[in-house]
């Protein structure tokens, strides 16, 4: 079958003979036999309900147990994604889709598609992006309470932290976009991540996120979710395309508590009540060097993101245009010639002492962690000028 909703439009014409569909519901499926044909069923008849021209799309991700025949037969456009992952059957669902709408809806029946309406109804007041809420609307045995009190709220908190959402429900297999939002979001990742990608993405260009109080039933069959290892991948996910707080914070704490340490050494405070000596300096190296290296890190990963995955960062942007490769290079330099000139005064002890026994471990020590922080500035601001080469169309 086609999977063209048969739907009469406003004129009375088939909206099998309309090409311009207004909607389009994705669903990806795998081993839901004994809920996919009525799932499909609810769906057309909310469009049908709704007066949109319309499709159902069920992407059919591997089933074992004839799903993708039943979809067919319901009346649903049947897409084989044989690549396996919720993100893979919805990418190969939303490329497929021709409705200027779209409406993701899971195959287990935890959702009322009859609420598909009020999302359209959003999209055509100007919403981008509208999120099913879940929390306030969780029936009776629906979600785990791992899920609902643990994980669910740990990693929606965490993406509105990182990224300056205000979503409440992040994971909602319930939503819809506009389509022609998709080349913006470019989704790339083929696991339940991708309920997290959309948000971040829609969240970084600056397009209209709205949300839906929505109620959520116990499904119907086997559960395809891994609570430890999906959780795991949505966490890192969000810290991969969150550089600033991956590398750059914990780089910068480490750098400054380092350098705290060597200038307690330095100027020989008593801290705790005991004077700190050779082995907190080397300690207190170590923090700068690693330190100011994972920054560095934070700082290039960062600028891959504004430079090639079309990020939004206007402090980046503003740093980019009051610091050039020049300065960089100049702290670098400066840094590197201040440990080369504390290393000839080393040398020169040395000389005068007649070349034999030299007791200046700590000199020796801030000595190589100026010309080694030196060398990873310098280094650093090479890279960072490359990957702001980008090529002009």
């Amino acid at each position: 079958m086609s999977g063209v909703a048969e739907v009469r439009d406003r004129a009375g014409a088939s909206s099998s003979e309309i090409t311009d569909l207004e909607v389009s519901v994705v669903i990806p499926c795998l081993d839901e036999a004994g809920s996919i044909e009525k799932c499909v069923s609810r769906a057309l008849s909310a469009i049908a309900d709704g007066d949109y021209r319309g499709e159902v799309i069920v992407v059919d991700n591997g089933s074992t147990d004839g799903s993708g025949q039943i979809a067919a037969a319901a009346g649903a456009r049947v897409v084989d994604e044989p690549r396996r992952g919720y993100g893979n059957a919805y990418l190969a669902g939303l490329a497929a889709a021709d409705g200027t709408y779209i409406v993701m809806l899971d195959a287990d029946l935890t959702y009322d598609i009859a609420e598909l309406p009020r999302f359209i109804e959003q999209l055509e007041d100007g919403g981008e992006l509208v999120l099913g809420n879940r929390l306030e609307g969780i029936q009776p045995g629906a979600m785990p309470w791992l899920h609902r009190y643990v994980g669910n709220p740990l990693l929606t908190g965490l993406l509105n932290r990182l990224f300056g959402t205000e979503v409440k429900d992040a994971h909602c297999g319930m939503r819809a976009l506009r389509r022609d939002l998709l080349p913006d979001l470019d989704l790339r990742t083929g696991g339940m991540e991708l309920a997290s990608e959309m948000v971040i993405r829609a969240a970084k260009v600056g397009h209209d996120i709205r949300q839906l109080p929505v109620a959520y039933h116990p499904r119907a069959g086997e559960s395809k979710l891994s609570a430890w290892r999906d959780g795991w991948r949505h966490l890192r996910f969000l810290l991969v395309h969150s550089p600033f707080h991956l590398f750059v914070v914990p780089g910068a704490i480490m750098a400054t508590i380092g350098a705290l340490v060597m200038a307690t050494v330095l100027t020989q405070l008593s801290l705790f009540g005991r004077a700190w000596d050779l082995h907190a300096l080397i300690a207190g190296s170590l923090f700068v060097i690693v330190g100011v290296q994972v920054v560095a890190l934070g700082l290039c990963a960062h600028a891959y993101g504004v430079y090639n995955l079309g990020d939004s960062d206007p402090r980046f942007e503003r740093l980019q245009g009051r610091f050039k490769l020049e300065h960089g290079l100049l702290a670098g330099g400066t840094l590197v010639v201040a440990g080369v000139a504390l290393g000839g005064i080393l040398m020169g002890i040395w000389v005068n002492r007649g070349f034999g026994a030299l007791s200046e471990e700590r000199l020796a020590i801030v000595a190589a962690t100026l010309v080694t922080v030196g060398v990873q500035v310098f280094f650093t601001s090479f890279l960072l000028s490359i990957l702001g080469l980008r090529r002009r169309d």
